[in-house]
């Protein structure tokens, strides 16, 4: 730790670094609440919902493969020029999303947009790491939940009122601003420093990731159109996940450093946040749905019950900072893997006749459990890692976050589009039947009571996918050191 140069910076400019890295979070946060709340919007304007899978599920895809990149090329090249070419990149794609005009369009810009987001939170993390000492990072890594969740809070919110008063594009540019101060404070007080001496890095394996990982996400996502098809991609993903395998224990750089796979905390963590990836996109991506079409609510009553969630987060991560150090990294994922499981169980039971405030209550326990396991993974890595490999390190846990958010979303999308089509086969695009006001009308009340019904169950077997994927992490969670940080 005493070669850290981050760590020799005056109070003052780690103040304002501290500050630029907490924007880029409150940005990337705002980006997921915001097209989170103005996804069913979005969907009646512009297409069938079996197009959703694809907006989210794009910009999540190009957001994992980017994120080892960065990570490695923030270790090569120092952490400031990546970061600001990174939010450069999401604030283009941002701006892009804004022009479209025809789904195709905003599919491809949302895919340049996540191709930015790969950087934001991997390198905003790394930095705050490098900016402080290990006793002081979880509770940093608290700070930056609160910031997260204040503006998860807030996103819904905003993004409810511009949707009300004006068209759904204007969304996409609230990060525009908030990123142009970020890249100006990053300019003027962040140092380029170099931390470590890779000078190449791994092409062919960065190649086999995103074959790999883009197979098995188009493969679970189109499943329902591409009938053998998806046999082909599914045996092209192994294919080029064992040759991947291969690369990097072969490779002198390999994509993802060796410490990943002989440190079993740091694999573990890793594993555990794909399970949360997967969970979280089953609140965040498809109870807006429920909401809207089953419990009849608003843009708002959408934002306030995802803030919920994101106010347990928050609120957890601060907490869980104090409970490592006073218990261990063990006991910590085990009190949120239990909070974890709980909330999904309450998903999983709701029905027609509840209502929005116990929604609220539910996806609040759901926040709980994730911030408080979340905090412990982020902390534990970076705590079992040197800082010359801290960025790549970062980056992948974020990889495996966002992985899991993608695959998440594509496996419960393929799921509650099977359910619908096997249900409904006679309703075209029944989602936008019951949450449309103007399609909403033209049903008569028993079709109407048909299709909420048909639509809340196909639902509620996608929560259950979300809960029986929570169960992992306790199993995760009793696995991991039985020691605090220090």
């Amino acid at each position: 730790m005493n070669n850290n140069p981050y760590l020799q910076l005056k109070d003052r400019d780690r103040r304002w670094i501290l500050i630029a890295c907490l924007l880029t979070v409150f940005m990337s946060s705002v980006e997921v609440t915001v097209v989170s709340t103005a996804l069913p919007t979005i969907i009646t304007k512009m297409g069938a919902f079996v197009n959703f899978g694809w907006i989210v599920c794009v910009y999540l895809l190009t957001q994992a493969v980017s994120i080892p990149l960065y990570g490695r090329l923030a270790d090569m090249l120092g952490r400031k020029i990546i970061f600001i070419i990174g939010i450069s990149i999401f604030l283009t794609g941002s701006v892009s999303c804004s022009l479209c005009n025809t789904i195709v369009g905003l599919i491809c810009c949302r895919a340049f947009q996540g191709l930015g987001a790969g950087a934001i939170m991997p390198l905003s993390v790394t930095i705050i790491a490098d900016l402080y000492r290990v006793t002081q990072r979880a509770r940093l890594q608290g700070m930056t939940s609160t910031v997260w969740g204040i503006s998860a809070i807030i996103g819904p919110l905003i993004s409810a009122w511009l949707l009300h008063n004006f068209k759904w594009s204007i969304v996409f540019l609230i990060n525009v601003p908030i990123g142009l101060v970020a890249i100006l404070i990053l300019i003027y007080w962040l140092p380029d420093y170099k931390v470590t001496k890779i000078d190449h890095l791994n092409l062919s394996g960065c190649l086999l990731l995103v074959v790999c990982i883009s197979s098995l996400l188009i493969a679970v996502l189109q499943n329902n159109q591409l009938g053998y098809w998806m046999l082909l991609l599914l045996i092209i993903s192994l294919v080029a996940g064992l040759m991947f395998k291969h690369n990097e224990q072969t490779a002198k750089v390999p994509v993802f450093p060796y410490i990943i796979w002989q440190n079993s905390a740091i694999y573990l963590c890793n594993i555990g946040n794909v399970i949360i990836g997967v969970v979280m996109m089953g609140v965040t991506s498809f109870l807006p749905t429920w909401i809207q079409g089953i419990a009849n609510g608003t843009l708002v009553n959408v934002g306030l019950i995802l803030a919920m969630m994101s106010i347990g987060w928050s609120l957890a991560s601060n907490l869980s900072g104090p409970l490592m150090h006073n218990t261990s990294y063990r006991f910590s994922a085990q009190i949120g893997s239990v909070l974890l499981i709980t909330g999904s169980i309450l998903l999983v039971l709701i029905n027609t006749k509840t209502s929005l405030i116990q929604l609220g209550l539910k996806t609040f326990i759901v926040g709980m459990g994730m911030g408080t396991i979340s905090t412990t993974f982020v902390v534990s890595v970076q705590n079992h890692t040197h800082q010359n490999v801290r960025g790549i390190c970062t980056a992948s846990i974020m990889f495996s976050r966002i992985f899991g958010s993608a695959l998440g979303t594509a496996l419960m999308g393929a799921v509650l589009h099977y359910n619908l089509v096997r249900l409904l086969p006679e309703i075209h695009d029944p989602i936008k039947q019951i949450i449309s006001v103007d399609y909403r009308h033209l049903l008569s009340i028993n079709d109407l009571e048909k299709v909420v019904s048909q639509v809340a169950l196909s639902l509620h077997r996608v929560f259950i996918v979300g809960l029986l994927t929570s169960l992992i992490t306790l199993w995760i969670a009793c696995k991991l050191p039985n020691s605090k940080p220090e």
